[in-house]
C-alpha cells in the first residue's frame, strides 16, 4: 500500500509539474497589448483573490504567503522590465490564485475521484498478488477516465449535489472553466442558496467568460443575499464593479471586507491599498483615519472607615486614596485622588488621568494595591497616628473592591 502512494504521489508531482509550469511563468509568455497597467491590474487582482481566499479559510497562512510572494515578485520584474513576460488577457486573471488552487486541489480531488469511482480495496491486494503486481500510478488520462466515471453517475443521480460540486472542483483545478460552470450551474439547482457554492460558481463562471459582468454577477448577488457578509461574494462584487469602473461601489464592497478581517492581518492590508486605489480613481480623496480614544486604565470600588475609629477623626480630615503596582512597597502612586472623611464612606474610581507622572500611570502595570488613608494634617506623606487600610493584591481593571479604614500608621 505504502509503495502505491509513493509511486502516485510523484506521477501527481508530475501531473502538478506538467500543469503549473505555464502557469507561473516557467516558460515566456506573449504581452498583452494594453501592456504594463493591464499586468498591474491583473496582479492586484491576484492579490485581493489571494487575500479573499485566506480570509475565508480556502488557503492556510503558509500557502498565501508562497502565492503572494510569487505574485510580489512579478510585479518588481514587470515594473523593471514592460515588456515582461507576463499575459494579461482576461482568460489567465488570478493565474497565481488558480496555480494555488491546483496544487491543492488537484492531489485531493485525485484522491476523492479514486475513493468516489475507482477501487480502493485494490491498495490492499491479497499477498500473493501483491508479490507479483506493481502498483500502477494515477496518470492523467486516468484522472480524466474517472472524472468521466463520474459523470456517468451523476447521469444516474442527479441529485448527488456531492458528486456535482466535485466535479465542478475537478474541472476548475484543470482550468476546464466552461465545464466547471456547467457542474456547478447543477449543483447550484441543488443547493440555491448556499454562499459558497455561489461565490466558487460565480468566479469559474468569470473565468469561462472572461468578466465578472452580466451573469457573475447575478450569482454573487444571490451569494450575498444568503450571506451578506461572504467573504468571498464581497470581494468578487467589489472586483465586478472595479471592473466596469464603478470604483466608488467597489470602495463599498471592499469596505465591507475591510471590517471582518484582523486589522493588521496581509488581507487588510492588501484590501486597504485596494480601497486606496478605488478613492483615487473616484475622486474621493484618502479614507479619513479612525480617531478611536485610546483604551484608559481604571480601577474602582468603595472606601469605609471602621465605626470603632471614627471617633478619632474629624470630618474635614483628608482622606487619600491611591493605588500602586504590587511589590513596590512605597513607590511613587500609580493614581491618587483626595477627599475628605465627611465623604466616608464612598465609592472611587482612579485612572490613568490621576497619575502622579505620565509614564507612571496604572497602564503600566497588570496588578496593584489599593490604598486609603486618613491625615489630620493634610500632608501626602504617612505620618505616625494617621490611619490607614489596605485591599489584597488586584488587577488592573478590577471593580467592586472593598477598603476598610482600621489601622494607625506606627
Amino acid at each position: 500500500m505504502i509503495g502505491f502512494w509513493i509511486v502516485a504521489a510523484l506521477m501527481l508531482a508530475g501531473v502538478l509539474a506538467l500543469l503549473l509550469w505555464p502557469l507561473l511563468g516557467a516558460g515566456k509568455r506573449v504581452a498583452s497589448s494594453t501592456g504594463r497597467e493591464t499586468n498591474l491590474s491583473v496582479y492586484r487582482d491576484q492579490l485581493r483573490e489571494l487575500d479573499a481566499d485566506l480570509a475565508a479559510g480556502t488557503l492556510d497562512e503558509a500557502q498565501h504567503r508562497a502565492a503572494r510572494s510569487d505574485v510580489e515578485s512579478r510585479v518588481l520584474e514587470d515594473t523593471a522590465n514592460t515588456e515582461a513576460a507576463v499575459a494579461a488577457a482576461p482568460a489567465n486573471v488570478r493565474s497565481v490564485a488558480v496555480s494555488v488552487g491546483l496544487a491543492i486541489a488537484v492531489p485531493a480531488l485525485a484522491v476523492g475521484l479514486y475513493f468516489w469511482v475507482g477501487t480502493p480495496a485494490g491498495i490492499n491486494p491479497p499477498a500473493q498478488v501483491a508479490e507479483n503486481q506493481q502498483g500502477h500510478p494515477t496518470t492523467p488520462a486516468q484522472i480524466e477516465a474517472m472524472m468521466a466515471q463520474l459523470e456517468q453517475r451523476l447521469q444516474a443521480e442527479p441529485n448527488n449535489v456531492e458528486g456535482w460540486v466535485m466535479l465542478a472542483r475537478s474541472y476548475a483545478a484543470l482550468r476546464r472553466f466552461t465545464d466547471a460552470s456547467a457542474a456547478y450551474a447543477q449543483a447550484a439547482q441543488l443547493l440555491p442558496d448556499n454562499p459558497h457554492l455561489l461565490a466558487d460558481y460565480a468566479d469559474v463562471l468569470a473565468m469561462s467568460k472572461q468578466t465578472l459582468q452580466g451573469e457573475p454577477e447575478k450569482i454573487i448577488q444571490r451569494a450575498l443575499k444568503s450571506d451578506p457578509s461572504h467573504l468571498k461574494a464581497l470581494s468578487l462584487m467589489g472586483s465586478a464593479a472595479f471592473e466596469r469602473q464603478d470604483y466608488r461601489a467597489a470602495v463599498k464592497w471592499w469596505e465591507k471586507i475591510l471590517k471582518a478581517v484582523p486589522p493588521n492581518s496581509a488581507p487588510a492590508q492588501s484590501i486597504s491599498n485596494s480601497i486606496a486605489e478605488a478613492r483615487s480613481l473616484a475622486g474621493m480623496g484618502a479614507a479619513p483615519r479612525a480617531t478611536t480614544p485610546p483604551a484608559v486604565a481604571k480601577i474602582s470600588g468603595t472606601v469605609m472607615l471602621d465605626p470603632a475609629l471614627r471617633a478619632r477623626v474629624s470630618d474635614t480630615d483628608t482622606v487619600f486614596i491611591f493605588a500602586r503596582a504590587a511589590g513596590a512597597g512605597r513607590s511613587p502612586p500609580l493614581a491618587a485622588m483626595r477627599k475628605l472623611v465627611s465623604d466616608l464612606p464612598l465609592t472611587f474610581t482612579l485612572d490613568d488621568s490621576m497619575a502622579m507622572m505620565p509614564s507612571l500611570n496604572l497602564s503600566s502595570a497588570t496588578s496593584v494595591v489599593v490604598g486609603a488613608r486618613i491625615s489630620k494634617t493634610g500632608n501626602v506623606m504617612p505620618n505616625p497616628g494617621d490611619l490607614q487600610g489596605f485591599s489584597q493584591t488586584v488587577n488592573v481593571g478590577a471593580k467592586n473592591i472593598t477598603i476598610t479604614i482600621d489601622s494607625e500608621v506606627k
